[in-house]
């Protein structure tokens, strides 16, 4: 398949008769079958957008999103324990890693199913960042330590002893700085690799400055592609945009049902969407004015989304199963 084009962004006033006006596409895959609500719990598009991979319980399946016969797909398996999070190296659109609970983390090439490398004894580990230069990432477990990985090494290169509840992570565009979601509502600014504060508080140098916009557990982290906002979703049900220049939190995002567990930016920025395992439909919002756009009616809870890196495709899970609105398999 060739390499999709960019397309421009749409206004705010148009996007939900656009949008409203796309077929929505199930990938349905046998071997998740019974699993129920919780049979996908990680989405990823590779850097193309040409292919999306998800993670039903032990196994691993990467689609072609315009031909949705399972028979058409690739399945990887060898992990031992539910999979946690999979997400497609930053500079490489066939290598694929996968986090499970078995404390394992597997480099596939997708090309071909093999495991490229693997990294073991890492304890139940459930969470997953690629630096974007794609030459090392973060992986991390239940007891709060984040382990830095090479996708060629078979050992960590460091690991980092947290000292509270650590859930998601994501990097600056840049790689020098990460964004770490913790359980006590706040999200640290840390250095890359040195895992060192980047700010302090004014009032009390001696203090690393934090971001605190939760009333409880903030799990979740995604930033703007235009990197003008960072988005935090936390067990409060609440999603904070925060400005990255100030670091003051614009505007938050409150109709969303449970716990946000998953944030997702369109290609442009102009729009953002959260998942949760609770309640079901989706609600797209406008980044800028913090505007509900668009709804989407679904039959469960879509605990992960996430949209297409250069359209507006937007995949999600529901009742444990893959769809994608915006792809258009009979498309010529």
């Amino acid at each position: 398949m060739a390499p999709l084009r960019a397309r421009q962004s749409i206004s705010k006033d148009k996007f939900s008769s656009y949008f409203g006006s796309l077929r929505t596409i199930a990938y349905h895959d046998p071997s998740s079958r019974g699993v129920g609500s919780h049979g996908i719990r990680s989405i990823a598009w590779n850097p193309l957008g040409t292919l999306i991979a998800t993670g039903a319980d032990r196994t691993l399946r990467v689609w072609n999103p315009e031909r949705q016969n399972v028979k058409y797909s690739t399945e990887l398996k060898g992990h031992t324990a539910p999979i946690e999070k999979v997400a497609f190296n930053p500079v490489k659109d066939a290598e694929l890693c996968s986090v499970s609970s078995d404390g394992v983390v597997k480099f596939w090439d997708v090309r071909t199913k093999a495991v490229i490398n693997e990294i073991k004894g890492l304890g139940d580990a459930f969470t997953l960042a690629w630096c974007p230069d794609g030459e090392s990432l973060i992986v991390g477990n239940k007891s709060d330590n984040l382990f830095v990985l090479s996708p060629t090494q078979s050992t960590p290169i460091t690991s980092h002893q947290q000292s509270i509840q650590t859930n998601q992570i994501t990097f600056c565009h840049s790689g020098k700085k990460i964004f770490v979601t913790t359980g006590e509502g706040r999200i640290k600014i840390l250095s890359y690799p040195e895992f060192e504060p980047i700010f302090y508080s004014k009032s009390d140098p001696s203090n690393a400055f934090t971001l605190n916009g939760h009333t409880s557990s903030c799990i979740s982290v995604d930033l703007q592609p235009t990197a003008r906002f960072l988005a935090t979703g936390g067990s409060d049900s609440i999603i904070a945009l925060w400005d990255t220049t100030d670091w003051i939190c614009q505007r938050t995002l409150i109709d969303m049902t449970g716990p946000v567990r998953n944030i997702s930016f369109s290609f442009d920025g102009s729009f953002i969407v959260g998942g949760s395992e609770e309640g079901s439909g989706l609600e797209i919002a406008h980044t800028e004015t913090g505007e509900y756009v668009h709804s989407i009616k679904t039959a469960g809870s879509c605990p992960a989304v996430a949209w297409h890196p250069s359209r507006y495709w937007l995949a999600y899970t529901d009742l444990g199963s893959l769809r994608i609105i915006g792809v258009d398999p009979d498309r010529k």
